[in-house]
């Protein structure tokens, strides 16, 4: 019990790490909040309001920009707090909600704006996706109603401009940005190795006897619908040497010309999974490597070593 109390405990510091300044000012003021008042709990109520308090913040430009009555949400706030339990002469624990609330932020913040950093939009925006969060929200103000959530995604820059979070650059939802070429700090340079670019440096030895299997690669990928070939076999009968064989092919020229110029990646499932022990952490960065392959200007076949894992 007390392994998982721990644990548990380690989670919710990760979490709160991965909140912007305004969000950890907010949280540390929520609990202080919670104590100046006599509740046992920081419930999200106090959560919500200091982040509605903070001054500049993307919740302060969300509230202005979808029209919401500021004096009426500060009072709906207020008496929603006087309703909870008082007389505590400390705080007992942080509302499982809030911490909902942070993992729903973080998952919206990496995997629909590609950032590593929450934001209180992405707080405010992920209680509002969120059923359970969103109908504690409806309770506390029905101010809230008046937001809607996709349509600040999608104007999201314009709404937030002025807000002192983010910094000079805002990012925005990852369907928004532009084709890209796979270097530097990319998904798939971080988590793929480029096949082809390997053959085409001689890194890769020549592959023998496994002409049969590589055609059969070709003709399957060559085809219109179920174009995705899938190597079985009990470890070590070479089914990575098949891929480096056609990699060779393709980095001579000896394929099909709607496979030429192809490049061939193979993935690395476990080093995607390593250091990915925040919950979303590895769909985002799964997310991330299928957004460059979709984007690329190079056409991209993925080979996925060990792809029972997924």
């Amino acid at each position: 019990m007390e392994q998982r109390r721990s644990s548990q405990s380690f989670k919710r510091k990760e979490l709160v790490g991965k909140l912007d300044p305004v969000g950890v000012r907010a949280f540390k003021a929520a609990a202080d909040s919670a104590k100046l008042r006599g509740n046992p709990y920081v419930e999200l109520v106090h959560f919500i309001e200091q982040l509605v308090l903070s001054d500049r913040s993307d919740v302060q430009m969300i509230i202005a920009d979808a029209g919401l009555d500021a004096s009426r949400l500060t009072a709906d706030m207020t008496r929603a707090v006087d309703k909870l339990p008082y007389g505590a002469t400390s705080i007992e624990e942080f509302s499982d909600h809030i911490f909902h609330a942070i993992q729903e932020a973080w998952n919206l913040a990496t995997l629909e704006f590609g950032v590593e950093e929450v934001r209180s939009a992405h707080i405010l925006l992920s209680c509002l996706k969120t059923p359970v969060l969103e109908g504690l929200l409806s309770k506390i103000s029905g101010e809230f109603d008046k937001i809607d959530a996709d349509a600040v995604v999608a104007r999201f820059a314009d709404v937030v401009e002025g807000s002192l979070e983010g910094g000079a650059a805002i990012a925005v939802p990852a369907a928004e940005t532009p084709k890209r070429t796979m270097g530097g700090d990319s998904a798939l340079a971080k988590f793929a190795t480029d096949l082809t670019q390997r053959a085409r440096e001689g890194k890769i030895d020549p592959v023998v006897g496994r002409d049969p299997e590589i055609r059969q690669i070709v003709d399957i990928l060559m085809r219109r619908r179920q174009n995705n070939p899938i190597l079985t076999g009990e470890a070590g009968v070479g089914k990575t040497a098949v891929v480096e064989g056609f990699a060779l092919r393709i980095a001579q020229g000896d394929v099909p010309p709607t496979l030429q110029g192809v490049s061939v990646r193979m993935l690395d499932v476990g080093l995607m999974q390593a250091g990915a022990s925040v919950k979303g952490e590895f769909e985002k960065r799964l997310k991330a490597v299928i957004d460059e392959v979709q984007s690329s200007e190079t056409p991209v076949i993925l080979f996925i070593d060990e792809a029972h894992t997924l």
